[in-house]
């Protein structure tokens, strides 16, 4: 062979090289990012208060009065189209009806009591006082003990957790273990401390988390986290495998360019990637695609201005009712959209509602809350490539 011929042979390899690195490049996964400690409080507190301090549910009563001063004074309800039920937004009838629930037979003082039926806590975390609830498993004996960490999301709050608790700390058949519950309302969620500064994302809080379970003495533990929990404890999961001993997750997600093509190849062919039976959970992307587009308006205004729509929210209890409440019928099921009454009451109690409800209104944490969407999706995350 010639030199000619070897040169050119040369050349095609290294070609054939370089093409594919740029083709294996995108699969290939990147090293963790170094995440600092970043104090999240204000500037002129230079000591952290290490200190665990017992905290209980204690609204002033002038907070209630107001609320009900606004409820009474609102504004006349703009009436819903011929024949809509949900299709446009809540309806203003089925709100009618959950405000008259809320004036005549929702009663704070004694949902406080309810509130406060678990032991709860303060402490301090890279400059923020993170609320939670902590509770020991009742009867232990014989059973080994799980530290869980439990992370809601938006429009959550530490309410929905009220149900499980007991079942989680109390022994049950069949099983040599119970859990030891710990669940903290987020960052700038009711009653914790939202950030000064902009850049508290769902990875920051990660590392958030993680250090507040080190400040209550748990080097390893469970997670489980649904909505915004559920992509903190992926965070976590990813940046702490050692210190994470298993997660459960309500929103398994990934979202990378190889799954990405998997997922439309086997749109021809869905069986190959699931069972028949789940077929419709995935395919056809079109319908998802489109269910997708019509429910995530409120994720791009939470992502791009969520000071804004906040300023709305947290001036009208009527509004913040609607706007959260939408949620829960078609982040439930979609087809309650087109029942008058959302089909709310299949699944909650109008009180179990307003309670989440109240725990944004008492506390001013909408605004917070929301700008979770504004510090998670934009570049400065995505460029730390905790998914891929």
């Amino acid at each position: 062979m010639g030199c000619g011929c070897l040169a050119v042979t040369a050349i095609i390899i290294i070609v054939i090289l370089k093409l594919a690195d740029k083709v294996r490049k995108p699969f290939k996964i990147p090293p963790l990012p170094y995440l600092e400690d970043t104090w999240w409080g204000p500037p002129d507190k230079s000591e952290e208060d290490t200190s665990i301090k017992p905290f209980t549910i204690s609204v002033p009563d002038e907070v209630i009065a107001d609320l009900y001063q606004r409820l009474k004074n609102a504004r006349p309800l703009i009436q819903p189209l011929e024949g809509i039920q949900q299709q446009y937004g809540f309806n203003t009838r089925l709100l009618s009806k959950i405000v008259d629930f809320w004036q005549t037979e929702y009663n704070w003082k004694e949902r406080e009591t309810f509130l406060n039926k678990f032991p709860q806590f303060t402490v301090g975390i890279q400059g923020l006082k993170l609320h939670y609830i902590h509770v020991q498993p009742s009867n232990p004996e014989g059973h080994k003990v799980l530290p869980l960490l439990l992370l809601h999301g938006w429009p959550g709050s530490v309410r929905e957790f009220y149900e499980i608790i007991p079942l989680l700390t109390t022994p049950q058949p069949g099983r040599n273990f119970v859990f030891e519950v710990i669940a903290p309302s987020l960052p700038g969620y009711g009653f914790s401390e939202g950030a000064v500064r902009p850049g508290l994302g769902a990875v920051q809080m990660a590392v958030v988390f993680k250090n507040f379970m080190n400040r209550l003495g748990f080097e390893k533990y469970y997670i489980q986290g649904g909505d915004w929990g559920a992509v903190i404890l992926q965070n976590m999961a990813t940046l702490f495998p050692k210190q994470v001993l298993g997660v459960h997750s309500n929103v398994c997600m990934v979202n990378t360019l190889l799954t990405n093509i998997k997922v439309f190849l086997y749109s021809f062919y869905p069986t190959l990637l699931v069972k028949k039976e789940h077929v419709h959970k995935i395919y056809p992307l079109s319908s998802k695609f489109a269910f997708i587009l019509l429910e995530s308006g409120y994720l791009h205004l939470q992502a791009t201005k969520p000071d804004t729509v906040g300023v709305a929210l947290n001036d009208s209890p009527i509004g913040l009712a609607a706007y959260i409440l939408e949620k829960f019928i078609t982040g439930t099921n979609q087809a309650w959209k087109n029942l008058e009454d959302g089909g709310l009451t299949q699944k909650f109690t109008y009180t179990d509602l307003l309670d989440n409800i109240m725990i944004y209104w008492v506390t001013n944490s909408i605004t917070t809350s929301i700008r979770l969407y504004s510090e998670t999706l934009n570049k400065a995350q995505m460029k730390l490539k905790i998914n891929k």
